[in-house]
């Protein structure tokens, strides 16, 4: 499930605002309309919003004008992608590397056309899909060696093909055990709220892929994990300090919670672009807060009062503490803030 192309230049995105009801791909060839993209949610998830940075920037290089004048169009158009939403580090982290690459080219002696520097501003920004299709496959691989026999997963929030750049992260686990076929994988998704990317896009993907899998509210979550068998708790992340807090969809704290009471593992699932050694913990993290009529109406159909005033965190902070293991494509950290040390070692 790729919510990105490709074709003749041009940025396509999958409008995940529509889905499940209409797949209708749109286009975003330039920051603007990416980073518009991005904060409205038609492109989502941590790894997703990185890559479609990275494909936009790479459109943006391709535009007519000098190789000074393309060089300062893509500095602003990084700053503007970068300020589309806070939290997620994978954005910030591929809008860095893509420049970063930019004036490697700039200041290599064999680019001496701005066509040619394109192109190896466009190569760097499909490493960095191409990449992550293969930390998604490593990331299933070594999520399913730690689950040998379990068969009963709760997850939240969307961390599939939607999310990433066609593989998934926590739900890539799920998935990789689904097609291994040695056993029933039973699934409980939660709707999450207050914009349903549960209901709406796990959900979705889940039965594409012909999956068991049940979808519960947000409240249910901790009934479920004590009342139905609950083996483990598999989540993704949108950033990861160094002591190994990690932020996620609002919600996650509390399933760390009950999984710590039930004594079942929770499993935090993420690329290592997910790591943000700038952080020292969970404080150091900002915490996007979105519009509250979110919370308050559902796709313009009011859900409460009017007047209501509401609060609407994206996002919350799990304690390293409560996290029994996080899996990067560099295999399973164990306690979290770990993959630290062990990414640097591999370096």
């Amino acid at each position: 499930m790729d919510p990105l192309r490709v074709d003749e230049g041009r940025v396509l995105l999958l409008d995940q605002t529509l889905l499940p009801e209409r797949e209708v791909w749109v286009e975003a060839s330039d920051a603007g309309t990416m980073a518009e993209a991005i904060a409205r949610l038609r492109v989502r998830g941590a790894p997703a919003i990185g890559i479609g940075a990275a494909l936009a920037l790479a459109a943006e290089a391709a535009r007519g004008g000098s190789l000074a004048d393309r060089r300062e169009r893509l500095r602003r158009a990084a700053t503007t992608l970068r300020a589309s939403r806070p939290t997620a580090v994978n954005l910030a982290w591929a809008c860095d590397r893509v420049l970063a690459a930019a004036d490697r080219a700039a200041g290599s002696a064999a680019v001496g056309e701005p066509e040619a520097w394109a192109e190896l501003v466009r190569r760097e920004a499909m490493a960095i899909w191409d990449e992550d299709r293969a930390a998604s496959s490593a990331m299933a691989e070594h999520g399913a060696s730690l689950f040998p026999r379990e068969t009963r997963f709760l997850t939240h929030c969307n961390t599939g093909g939607l999310a990433t750049g066609g593989g998934g992260t926590a739900l890539g686990v799920i998935l990789e055990l689904h097609r291994r076929g040695d056993r029933h994988v039973r699934v409980w998704a939660t709707e999450t709220r207050p914009l349903l990317q549960g209901a709406r896009l796990t959900a979705w993907e889940l039965l594409r892929a012909g999956v068991d899998a049940r979808l519960i509210s947000d409240g249910a979550a901790a009934f479920t994990i004590a009342r139905r068998g609950i083996e483990a708790v598999l989540v993704g992340a949108d950033r990861i300090a160094r002591n190994g807090d990690v932020a996620n969809k609002i919600g996650t704290y509390a399933l760390a919670l009950a999984a710590r009471a039930a004594g079942i593992p929770f499993v935090v699932v993420a690329p290592t672009s997910t790591l943000d050694p700038a952080a020292a913990d969970g404080g150091a993290i900002p915490v996007e807060e979105r519009d509250p009529s979110e919370v308050t109406t559902f796709r313009g159909v009011p859900t409460a009062p009017e007047g209501t005033r509401a609060e609407n965190p994206a996002f919350d902070i799990t304690p390293a503490a409560l996290v029994t293991a996080l899996i990067t494509e560099r295999g399973v950290h164990s306690p979290p803030g770990r993959a630290f040390a062990d990414v640097d070692s591999r370096s």
